[in-house]
């Protein structure tokens, strides 16, 4: 892997340690000489991650749409910002720069880049690995949502397996790493999406 999304809030949340691993993250991207992709904002978990890999030699490039941008959220020391229009627009550029995806904590728009990125990956129109750090537990409850899915016949067990899961950022940069894609049909063509 050559470059990282990593999806996350633009809020700190309730505990020092989600801020303090979303740092450690950043980090170790830039130890591993992986650069890191981001919403481009400076603050909350997305300006901390961001913060980690600068601080540590990193090369951060951001994608943001210019109405964020505009209200003055955009981090000013990154390797490249890349303004584009929509959030929509957003996602397809992060995704194109990327070889894998890591979600940190976020709330609503953070679960919905990471599932996008799995169906994604379920239709096959892409094999990145799709990693969840989960900090302290936060991602308990949809793992088990996600087993829930499985048991009632709504998601293969295949495709559960494409998630992968660690509370320690060594570990789940090594899975990544190691991640093969299951074989799945494609449904699509790629070209026409």
């Amino acid at each position: 892997m050559k470059r990282v999304t990593v999806f996350c809030g633009s809020s700190f949340g309730t505990d020092a340690i989600y801020e303090k691993q979303a740092a450690l993250l950043g980090k170790a991207l830039a130890i591993q000489k992986i650069d890191l992709v981001y919403g481009g904002a400076k603050v909350g978990l997305m300006g901390a991650v961001a913060d980690g890999a600068l601080n540590a030699g990193g090369k951060v490039y951001g994608v943001i749409p210019g109405f964020l941008k505009g209200k003055e959220l955009a981090h000013e020391s990154l390797t490249e910002l890349i303004v584009v229009e929509t959030m929509h627009e957003r996602k397809k550029k992060m995704d194109e720069l990327s070889d894998g995806v890591i979600a940190l904590p976020g709330g609503f728009g953070t679960l919905e880049e990471l599932f996008e990125m799995l169906t994604w990956a379920q239709l096959g129109l892409h094999k990145k690995p799709i990693a969840i750090l989960n900090v302290d537990g936060f991602y308990d409850e949809l793992i088990s949502l996600l087993q829930t899915m499985v048991n009632k016949g709504f998601l293969k067990e295949v495709n559960q397996k494409m998630v992968l899961i660690s509370d320690n950022v060594e570990d789940l940069l090594d899975q990544m790493n190691k991640y093969h894609a299951p074989t799945v049909g494609k449904w699509i063509d790629k070209e026409k999406v």
